[in-house]
């Protein structure tokens, strides 16, 4: 049974994806973690998510097949790995505000559950399935694409290509083994716009901070920030 104050919050939802679901019951068991779903023995997202993962993976590799025919298969499998991983699904459940949404336990929100981004890509999984079984492939096929298909072009066009932390992990252990470690330092702004910073160590040694919209692009910043400057003047 859905409350009024519920059916708002859902239907704020359904305005932030653009989809209208005709059962919202579908809709809330999405957005319900297992943590809550223990405690009240109520129905959680974690079959959603099951199917979502497959939806999700057919519907980005039906799209490479068709849109981008000059890559070979195994290109196109490392396109859609890079697509389709909790960091992506992160970012379409933070552009959406799903934390606002997620029906999380007691033990969760003890340690704001609603903003871990495993929990936060699960509920986007599971969204997608209820999104399926609402109302068909269609549908949900738009909002996959939608919302990854400018992640899907910049992949496509990176494929193959050595990251700058891999490029840089190579450099520094040119010589031997070195301690290398990535830490996010400071997070500013609105979960839907936040900027991380980061900094890369080698040994220790602090060799330069990056920043980004994601917690990886930061990291990634950082490491082309040595990688520019040049080794011989850290």
């Amino acid at each position: 049974m859905i409350r009024g104050g519920e059916k708002m919050k859902l239907e704020k939802l359904e305005e932030n994806i653009g989809y209208k679901f005709k059962d919202k019951d579908l809709l809330k068991t999405a957005l319900t973690h297992t943590s809550y779903a223990n405690e009240y023995k109520v129905q959680s997202n974690e079959k959603l998510e099951f199917l979502g993962d497959a939806i999700l993976e057919f519907v980005t590799s039906e799209y490479l097949f068709k849109n981008y025919k000059k890559l070979k298969e195994g290109e196109m499998t490392k396109v859609r790995a890079t697509v389709v991983c909790e960091e992506s699904l992160y970012q379409i459940a933070t552009k959406h505000n799903f934390s606002d949404f997620l029906i999380i336990g007691k033990s969760e929100k003890a340690c704001k559950g609603n903003k871990k981004p495993a929990i936060l890509a699960d509920s986007v999984e599971a969204v997608i399935a209820a999104m399926y079984l609402d109302s068909g492939f269609d549908s949900v096929k738009n909002f996959i694409i939608e919302n990854l298909k400018e992640a899907i072009e910049i992949a496509s066009k990176n494929v193959g290509k050595k990251d700058y932390k891999t490029v840089l992990q190579e450099k520094l252990q040119e010589h031997g083994s070195v301690h290398i470690e990535y830490n996010i330092i400071k997070a500013e702004g609105p979960d839907h716009s936040k900027v991380f910073t980061a900094e890369v160590k080698c040994n220790g040694k602090q060799l330069a901070t990056g920043t980004g919209s994601t917690k990886k692009q930061a990291e990634m910043e950082a490491a082309h920030k040595v990688l520019a400057d040049g080794l011989e003047n850290k």
